[in-house]
């Protein structure tokens, strides 16, 4: 092996781990949502290859309504599941689409695309 092979090698497996370590092992940051004067916990997640923001803190036992924004047409993310509340909606291209949820009970639950490719996190205190 030359030493422009060996460098490329190692080059290639660096961004390689890069890559890895940005998608599965940085920490998302999190956006504590505060409720309202009428007690709605509301928040805008905009959807454009993913969801931003894609993990949310709230306050258990306080309605949450949850608007996203589809900013693409892709297909992948034409309907927006949670699953633990057996919820689905479909998300129309560049229109405010709420969800509603109230969950009374503390807790870590998931919310993703139909292929389940695309997903976001609501943790309830």
């Amino acid at each position: 092996m030359t030493i422009d092979q060996i460098i490329v090698l190692f080059g290639g497996l660096g961004l390689s781990a890069l890559v890895a370590w940005y998608f599965w092992f940085s920490e998302k940051k999190a956006v504590k949502v505060e409720a309202s004067e009428s007690g709605i916990q509301e928040a805008v997640i905009n959807v454009k290859g993913g969801y931003t923001p894609d993990v949310l803190i709230f306050e258990a036992g306080k309605p949450i309504r949850l608007n996203f924004i589809r900013e693409e047409t892709a297909s992948c993310t034409e309907e927006v599941v949670f699953s633990d509340f057996n919820k689905r909606a479909t998300l129309t291209p560049f229109k405010t689409i709420p969800v509603e949820l109230k969950i009374d009970k503390p807790g870590e639950y998931v919310f993703q695309c139909g292929m389940g490719m695309v997903k976001g996190k609501l943790i309830v205190k």
